[in-house]
C-alpha cells in the first residue's frame, strides 16, 4: 500500500500492565484505504533513475491520468491530488523531474540536460513502465505549470497514444500576456544568465523552482520570451504540431494566480485551435477556502480531482460514441 512512500498515522494496541495481569484496551477498527500505491522505479534511455508513483484505485479503474509536476515540485508533492482522483475511480501515475526529488541526478557545471532529454529519454521511459502497470487502459497526460506545457508537448509529438490532456494553474509563459510582464520578461533575461554563471539556476536560493539545469532553464526562457516553443537539439516544429492537436483538453485556472492569468492560459490554447477545450475557474470558495493561487490548491485538492474525474468520463464517453458512428 502506501508504506514505502508514505506514512499513514495507525492506532497501536495499547496494554496496561496490573499486578500480574496485561490488559489489552478494544481497539477502533481502521477503514482500509480505497487506493493502492506503488513505486516503479525508472531507467531513461541515457542511464537516468527515478522513481515512479502510482495510486490506483482498489476497485474498478474508469482512466489512467500521467501527471507532470511543475518546475522544482517533487512528485511526492502531488499525493493528495492523486489519492483524490483515485477516490474517483481514477489511476494517476506522479512523474518526477529529471534532477528533483528521487533522480538521481543533480543539475551543475558537469551535468545539464534540457527538454529534450525530458521529452525524448524521461518521459517515454515513465510512460512504458506506466503501461506495463495499467495494460491497455486507456492513458491521459496532465499537469501543473510547467508541467502541463510539457504534457502537452508530449501530446503533440505522440497524439494517438494519449485521450486527452489536462492543465492545471498553467499557461504559456510568454512575457506580453503577465501583468507584471516587464519585471516577468527581465527575468528570462536574467535566470539563463545566472544559470550558466553558475552552472545551474539555484531555484532554491533565490525562490525560484528547484535547482535547475541551464539547458532548461535555456528553452523555458526562450519560450518565455517570443512565445513559441523550440527544445534544443530538437528538429521540431512545435507550433505545427500542436496546430494539428484534436484532443480533448480540460483547462482548470486558478482565480488569483498571477503566474497563470486568463491571458496566459488562452495564449497556450490558441496555439490548439482543433483543441476540444473546457475551461473552468476555480476560486477559494471551490477549495474549502484554500487561496486559489498557483500553488495553494495542492492543500485542498478535493475540487480539481472532482472536475478532472468527471470531465475524463465524459470525454470518454463522447469519444466512444464518436468511434460507434463511424
Amino acid at each position: 500500500m502506501l508504506g514505502a512512500y508514505r506514512v499513514h498515522s495507525l492506532a497501536c494496541d495499547l496494554s496496561l500492565f496490573t499486578g500480574v495481569l496485561w490488559v489489552q484496551e478494544p481497539q477502533p477498527s481502521i477503514a482500509a484505504p480505497a487506493f493502492e500505491s506503488s513505486i516503479l522505479p525508472i531507467t531513461a534511455t541515457d542511464g537516468a533513475k527515478a522513481e515512479l508513483l502510482t495510486v490506483a484505485p482498489v476497485g474498478e479503474i474508469t482512466g489512467l491520468l500521467y501527471w507532470l509536476p511543475a518546475m522544482g515540485v517533487p512528485a511526492k508533492h502531488y499525493l493528495p491530488l492523486a489519492e483524490a482522483l483515485a477516490a474517483h475511480g481514477v489511476a494517476v501515475a506522479l512523474h518526477e523531474w529529471r534532477g528533483i526529488g528521487s533522480s538521481d541526478q543533480r543539475a551543475g557545471r558537469h551535468n545539464d540536460w534540457a527538454y529534450r532529454e525530458l521529452l525524448q529519454d524521461d518521459l517515454p521511459a515513465g510512460l512504458k513502465a506506466v503501461r506495463e502497470r495499467f495494460g491497455t487502459l486507456p492513458c491521459w497526460l496532465g499537469g501543473h505549470s510547467l508541467g502541463a506545457q510539457l504534457a502537452t508537448l508530449y501530446a503533440s509529438l505522440h497524439p494517438r497514444d494519449h485521450s486527452g490532456i489536462v492543465l492545471v494553474a498553467s499557461g504559456s509563459p510568454y512575457w506580453r500576456r503577465f501583468r507584471q510582464r516587464y519585471l516577468i520578461g527581465l527575468s528570462y533575461v536574467l535566470a539563463p544568465v545566472l544559470a550558466r554563471l553558475m552552472g545551474h539556476l539555484p531555484g532554491r536560493r533565490i525562490g525560484f523552482g528547484g535547482n535547475e539545469a541551464r539547458g532548461v532553464i535555456a528553452d523555458w526562457a526562450r519560450s518565455g520570451r517570443t512565445g513559441r516553443y523550440a527544445a534544443a537539439d530538437m528538429p521540431v516544429d512545435f507550433e505545427a504540431r500542436l496546430s494539428e492537436l484534436t484532443l480533448p483538453l480540460l483547462g482548470l485556472r486558478m482565480r488569483d494566480d498571477w503566474l497563470g492569468p486568463e491571458a496566459s492560459l488562452a495564449w497556450l490554447l490558441a496555439k490548439m485551435p482543433g483543441a476540444r477545450c473546457e475551461l473552468h475557474v476555480l476560486g477559494p470558495q471551490d477549495l474549502a477556502g484554500t487561496p486559489a493561487d498557483h500553488f495553494a490548491w495542492m492543500k485542498s485538492p478535493e475540487a480539481v480531482a472532482v472536475r478532472v474525474a468527471r470531465w475524463m468520463a465524459s470525454a470518454a464517453a463522447i469519444d466512444a460514441r464518436n468511434a460507434a458512428a463511424s
